[in-house]
């Protein structure tokens, strides 16, 4: 038996404002943060869980408080009987009568469990010598079905559903994850869209993003008419008439506005609009998908939970779900919106472009390609080519596809020296800043 002896947490920030990475119509100037969480034990493995709420600068000292909020609910408890239990331990961390109050479900308490509950599934991975998403497909039907809380779903899907979408394609994993081993899964690219990016660069990033084998990337959209037009020309021209471009207005209009300004860039052909108002708004988002039809609509980045989820697709509101890494509780909430999905036949391509996003995310959709939808038509991981070097295990992108990690874990676990170097306010990048 091993004890949970330590819980330690880093408020971790990159600059990314310097360069304009990352600007969005709604987010100028992003400097992309981490909450990190750390788990270790008594263990004579050494082996620690990593996890990590991905935030945009001020305000990660916030989402730390809330992941300290929940180092009494570990330290000193029996780490086999937890990483045994995780569905169960998800569940009690969502019912805790006093922390829920702070949401529910809702918000920096939701993420902070997700960040644990992640830190969890990394260390369960470590210890049994497997990336995460081949541990989570080589899981029976059964066991994935027990790690879902379907509290407020089973209006949607209850857990007959689950195991039977589960069940269809349980003979034909193996031969999913030899087609994963060689082939990888589609990747599209949001490096040559950000806002803040002039036209050349722009271009040029475009051209990259085609040469190195990519068949979609994304342009940021919102801040002025005129310039979106502009800019989509450019892509367009650079890119060819058949290659995809998706285009991301981070929450910025109201349901007229986005309407009547999706229709003038309808003639660039966009793969998809994503988050085009409010990401709490089912009824927007149905309306919006009404009225740009046959544009498709994306959202999910900032779902802030399965019932949200439940909701945009109960109400055919969305074309395209966006799950995130951090957003939610966890691999086990996340597990039933992919379930979620797969009950209403929506393609995922989850939202990936922060700090640790890609590297966990991967996991995700890569489980759901082995054991849930058994597809990966018309589905993509978003890739954004910043701050990988400074994780342990780095995504691999090659021919516009992620390779599957080998690795043991779930990929969030970032190097000693870049936290310490990037740990606000007092590491050497910031004090040297300051």
């Amino acid at each position: 038996m091993s004890i949970l002896t330590g819980f330690t947490t880093s408020d971790v920030r990159f600059p990314t404002s310097l360069l304009l990475d990352g600007s969005d119509a709604m987010n100028p100037d992003p400097d992309y943060s981490a909450a990190y969480v750390t788990l270790s034990t008594d263990a004579d493995d050494g082996l620690e869980g990593h996890g990590l709420v991905f935030t945009i600068g001020r305000g990660n000292e916030v989402q730390v408080a809330a992941l300290n909020a929940f180092g009494g609910h570990l330290l000193g408890r029996d780490a086999e009987s937890l990483l045994a239990d995780l569905g169960g331990f998800s569940r009690e961390l969502l019912s805790d009568s006093q922390l829920r109050w702070l949401g529910p479900e809702k918000g920096p308490i939701h993420m902070a469990i997700g960040a644990i509950t992640n830190a969890l599934w990394d260390l369960r991975a470590k210890r049994e010598g497997q990336p995460l998403w081949k541990l989570l497909a080589e899981l029976s039907s059964e066991e994935i079905v027990d790690l879902v809380d379907f509290r407020y779903l089973s209006d949607a899907l209850d857990p007959s559903d689950a195991l039977r979408l589960l069940k269809a394609q349980e003979s034909s994993r193996a031969e999913r994850v030899s087609e994963l081993l060689a082939t990888g899964y589609p990747a599209y690219t949001t490096g040559p869209g950000w806002l803040g990016y002039d036209d050349e660069k722009m271009a040029r990033l475009c051209a990259e993003a085609r040469d190195r084998g990519y068949r979609q990337v994304k342009l940021k959209v919102g801040a002025n008419l005129d310039d979106d037009i502009r800019r989509m020309g450019i892509a367009r021209d650079v890119l060819g008439p058949d290659f995809l471009i998706a285009i991301d207005a981070n929450q910025r209009w109201d349901v007229v506005e986005a309407i009547e300004w999706v229709k003038e860039l309808a003639r660039f052909r966009p793969a998809w609009i994503e988050e085009p108002t409010s990401p709490d708004d089912i009824l927007a988002h149905r309306a919006i998908r009404a009225g740009v039809a046959p544009v498709p609509v994306a959202t999910g980045e900032h779902g802030m939970n399965r019932v949200l989820f439940k909701q945009l697709l109960q109400a055919e509101a969305i074309d395209v779900l966006q799950l995130d890494a951090t957003r939610t509780s966890g691999v086990n909430e996340n597990i039933a919106i992919l379930l979620l999905a797969a009950k209403f036949q929506k393609r995922v391509c989850p939202h990936a472009g922060g700090v640790g996003l890609c590297e966990m995310v991967q996991h995700l959709s890569m489980f759901d390609f082995v054991a849930v939808s058994g597809s990966r038509e018309g589905r993509f991981i978003e890739h954004v080519d910043h701050l990988h070097e400074h994780f342990v295990t780095p995504v691999q992108v090659q021919q516009g596809a992620y390779a599957a990690p080998a690795a043991p874990g779930a990929g969030a676990e970032m190097l000693p020296d870049s936290i310490r170097k990037h740990t606000f306010p007092t590491g050497e990048v910031w004090a040297a800043r300051a």
